[in-house]
């Protein structure tokens, strides 16, 4: 297909694509982002698709992979903002002592929640998220390959926010 031909039909591809994923997204701007980055990838890749292949099909797919990996991305930083928020321990002296109160009650919670990891998983939890090493600066000092890390970190991260939510529902 040439990039002219595309162009001919970008806007009502555009206008399939936006309606999955609305339909996908409850934020209009997520489903905006999800579509514009759809036609871009169809347009990075137009000339080498086949002009017989039914490209609303390719759209279709192509919109619901972007819609997923998109959830996914929000999904890993809302996990790893809350996270790390929660194991900055900030506490400013300032604070009410509601807030104070509040404050040690969280780090109750989250010493508890992390207490419930496996030892593997709470040291390379801590090295990553307190102490802010790379995936190679914990291998260097793990000798865990730095492919591992990244799942095992992960996985503590989830346990840790899923326990977290357990307790403050209590």
């Amino acid at each position: 297909m040439t990039r002219q031909e595309f162009e001919h039909i970008a806007a009502q591809l555009r206008q399939k694509v936006l309606k999955i994923s609305t339909q996908f997204f409850s934020s209009r701007d997520d489903a905006e982002d999800a579509a514009q980055e759809t036609m871009v990838q169809l347009w990075r890749y137009c000339e080498h698709i086949d002009s017989s292949r039914n490209i609303e099909a390719l759209a279709v797919r192509v919109a619901k992979n972007c819609c997923v990996s998109m959830y996914r991305h929000q999904q890993h930083q809302t996990t790893t903002a809350d996270i790390d928020m929660l194991t900055r321990n900030h506490q400013e002296p300032s604070a009410s002592p509601q807030q104070q109160l509040e404050a040690k009650d969280t780090q109750r919670m989250l010493d508890e929640s992390l207490a419930l990891l496996k030892p593997r998983e709470r040291e390379l939890f801590d090295l990553r998220a307190v102490m802010g090493l790379s995936n190679d600066e914990i291998s260097s000092q793990t000798g865990i390959p730095k492919t591992s890390i990244a799942p095992i970190v992960s996985a503590a991260r989830k346990k840790v926010l899923a326990e977290l939510i357990k307790r403050m529902k209590q």
